[in-house]
């Protein structure tokens, strides 16, 4: 196959591009979860919260107009597997929220100050990419495997083939799966719309609203990447796949595992079976689109840690944010922007948990 019309390669340059995109906006804009999480808690303020919201109705309507058009197939996606472990959600999900707190940014956060000069952020995210491989395939994982994901529930056994809203709406109601499909993200995607947008100061905010959009049209655009243009027969063994994703299926943004799977790949270099996937060219891309933003900005500026206790605290929430991030399957990216946009049931289970494990963090922060 001609290599310029290689699906793999277009899937790994495309993510590239898309990420590298990503990281200049989230870095430009100052998008953060934690952030909107904080400015909530600590001074009762919703502009950065109504901007994540923002970002999560245009990929949630985005993600589903394409799947109801039949471009993608979201059921194939691993947000909406039948099997709920809701256990590994609740728990993955309220310690990624604590870690990501205690760290002062989750993943995507630290992958876009790297950007912009943070050393802090490159030892961080090491310790948040060693953490996620011990607990997809090391000594957490035994845990994981062990005594939270059995713990779980399986929608097969009540006549449902994902744990998609739209099926569940479809099956309570007897509406057709396609009418669920279109009725369920609009309803939800403008109601948060009139949420976000009920608020004057942030409409007046032209910079927030339009990095919003462009934040979730990222998302929408990386589940056609992977779903669409990088689904496709396999020339070696003429299978249909999705081309160059670490689940082996359509993927779009989240930035736990695939950090694990970087530093793998950079650790085992010569290993010919590895390859870059598109989470590892999305995890490249943000940290350099935030570099490129950070150096024609002039706001790029080197920094360490300030303090031994602050090294401590930094790691230690690096090692909850990567065990809960792959327990979680996701963290404020992954499941916060992506998941969601799938509508899957176990998505809303982790971002709440991952909310209530940061405010509780703040809190007890603030208990003096």
């Amino acid at each position: 196959m001609n290599e310029a019309v290689n699906p793999t390669t277009l899937v790994v340059w495309g993510g590239f591009a898309l990420a590298f995109i990503f990281g200049a906006v989230a870095n430009k804009s100052n998008f953060c979860t934690m952030g909107a999480i904080s400015d909530i808690v600590n001074m009762g303020h919703w502009g950065r919260m109504r901007m994540w919201l923002l970002t999560i109705a245009v990929a949630m309507i985005g993600a589903n107009l394409l799947y109801y058009f039949g471009l993608i197939d979201l059921s194939k996606s691993v947000y909406q597997r039948p099997v709920l472990p809701w256990l590994s959600m609740v728990v993955g999900g309220f310690l990624f929220g604590i870690g990501m707190t205690i760290a002062a940014g989750c993943a995507n956060k630290n992958l876009v100050r790297l950007g912009g000069g943070s050393l802090r952020s490159l030892v961080v995210l090491v310790f948040i990419g060693l953490a996620s491989y011990m607990t997809l395939k090391g000594l957490f994982a035994q845990w994981r495997a062990s005594f939270l994901d059995p713990v779980a529930l399986d929608f097969s056994t009540l006549g449902l083939a994902t744990q998609s809203l739209p099926k569940m709406l479809s099956k309570i109601t007897g509406l057709a799966d396609k009418t669920a499909l279109l009725i369920l993200p609009l309803a939800l995607g403008f109601a948060i719309l009139a949420f976000v947008f009920s608020d004057k100061r942030f409409r007046g905010n032209l910079g927030h609203v339009v990095s919003s959009l462009v934040l979730g049209a990222l998302i929408v655009a990386a589940w056609y990447l992977s779903g669409h243009i990088g689904y496709g027969e396999n020339p070696d063994t003429l299978e249909t796949v999705y081309f160059a994703t670490n689940t082996r299926t359509l993927e779009s943004m989240s930035f736990v595992a695939p950090t694990a799977y970087t530093l793998e790949l950079l650790m085992l270099w010569t290993d010919k079976s590895l390859q870059i996937s598109f989470g590892i060219a999305t995890v490249l891309g943000v940290v350099l689109g935030s570099f490129a933003y950070a150096r024609a900005s002039g706001t790029f500026r080197w920094e360490g840690f300030a303090s031994i206790d602050d090294l401590r605290t930094q790691l230690f929430g690096a090692v909850l944010m990567g065990f809960g991030g792959v327990t979680a399957m996701g963290c404020t990216i992954g499941q916060g922007l992506s998941g969601l946009s799938t509508l899957a049931l176990g998505s809303f289970i982790v971002v709440a948990a991952i909310i209530a494990g940061s405010a509780m963090t703040m809190k007890w922060q603030l208990r003096d």
